[in-house]
């Protein structure tokens, strides 16, 4: 033991250290105290529920009825008024050409020539066979005059005359047979210098010179397109022929068609030709095969734009009186479905999916799942969910806009 140590009495000791123990424990206990309260308050504030945010504020449109014109489209193949072959109508060798593929020819130009001697020939030798004809008629017309006096005086006997008659006859016919090869040789003639038919743009040109041509040959010398004006074929469907023909008044399918308002051609690079076109023929029958009826409209082709083959799409106008329109841009599309979100009197949105007949501008035409005096969320609609609620903020002048196109 310390010696110091062992002068502290030990009552001293024993009197001072029991305070500092009972103070220690005090600290403990405030210090524990502290902390479970910071962790009580700590859990109370993560229980407590978050505040739910506010609707979203959406434009919403009142639909209305209009009048309006949707635009469908129909496939189309282009042809000139005139589409011909040029066949030769002779046979021979093709001695020259004339034209170049694609080149522009006038009416009556030449375009081929076939080698014309041996139908020149020919032409010769109708010719000789003419005038040996006529010199037998001759021959024929001397005997008669020769015997008449003689039959009169009773020198000779009315056999022989009526012989020599029928011998003029024979002669008179044969000038007319012959007559007839001269005209048929000048004809073939005239063919081995084969013209153009009408105006027009020449095709492809399959045979070249010094080829053997003939009438029976399969394959042309060449196409020629009057394309001054092309005519535009397309095909409706029953039930679209006749929602077309109750568009127009008229008594007969003639007077409609002279009310039709023009069409449009779009070509295939999806551009409208500038010049529209006019309905003027419909097909007396429709096909069997595909249950659509051919119809025709003619277009203005002064600069040669469109040329016989071409293809492109007609865009027909039919007017809708009391249609409902609704915004493309109000419209989303699921699974091949249309859907709109209409909004009831709880301010709570309903997907609604609409049956679309067709287009109007930016305007879907819609024949059924909403109606006149509906209420649809005009934009924003990407994010909502059936039921949800929300703050419809009116969009009265937007409406009035999208029905007036």
């Amino acid at each position: 033991m310390n010696p110091e140590n062992a002068r502290i009495p030990k009552n001293f000791i024993r009197e001072n250290v029991q305070p500092i123990k009972t103070t220690m424990k005090m600290k403990n206990v405030i210090i524990t105290s502290f902390i479970l309260a910071l962790v009580l308050s700590s859990c109370g504030d993560k229980n407590q529920a978050p505040t739910a945010p506010p609707p979203p504020v959406l434009p919403v449109l009142a639909i209305t009825s209009a009048n309006t014109t949707t635009d469908a489209e129909y496939p189309a193949s282009i042809q000139g008024t005139v589409d011909v072959e040029i066949r030769p109508q002779v046979s021979g060798n093709l001695d020259r050409i004339f034209v170049d593929e694609g080149a522009y020819v006038s009416k009556g130009q030449t375009l081929f020539k076939i080698n014309e001697r041996p139908f020149r020939e020919q032409l010769n030798n109708a010719l000789a066979s003419l005038h040996a004809a006529e010199a037998a008629l001759i021959n024929a017309n001397l005997e008669v005059d020769k015997l008449t006096p003689l039959v009169q005086n009773k020198v000779v006997s009315d056999y022989q005359l009526k012989t020599a008659k029928a011998s003029q006859k024979i002669a008179a016919a044969n000038i007319e047979q012959a007559k007839a090869m001269v005209g048929s040789a000048k004809i073939n003639l005239g063919y081995t210098n084969v013209t153009a038919p009408v105006s027009g743009y020449i095709g492809r040109l399959p045979k070249k010179q010094g080829s053997l041509v003939s009438a029976a040959d399969v394959e042309p010398l060449t196409t020629l397109s009057d394309v001054h004006e092309v005519f535009a074929y397309f095909s409706l469907g029953e039930t679209d022929f006749i929602n077309f023909k109750e568009q127009y008044k008229g008594s007969s399918l003639g007077d409609k068609i002279k009310k039709l308002p023009p069409v449009t051609l779009i070509l295939a690079d999806n551009n409208a030709y500038p010049q529209t076109g006019k309905i003027d023929m419909v097909d007396g029958q429709f096909d069997k095969t595909t249950g659509a009826i051919t119809i025709r409209a003619t277009f203005p082709n002064a600069n040669g734009i469109l040329r016989s083959g071409n293809t492109g799409r007609i865009r027909l106008g039919l007017q809708h009186d009391d249609a409902i329109l609704v915004p493309q841009a109000a419209t989303v599309e699921m699974q091949d479905k249309v859907f709109v979100f209409t909004v009831g009197k709880d301010n709570k949105v309903t997907k609604m999916p609409i049956v679309v007949v067709g287009k109007s501008g930016t305007n879907y035409l819609i024949k059924e799942g909403v109606k006149t005096g509906d209420q649809i969320v005009l934009s924003g609609i990407d994010k909502l969910q059936d039921g949800q609620a929300i703050q419809p903020e009116k969009a009265t002048k937007v409406a009035q806009v999208t029905n007036q196109k």
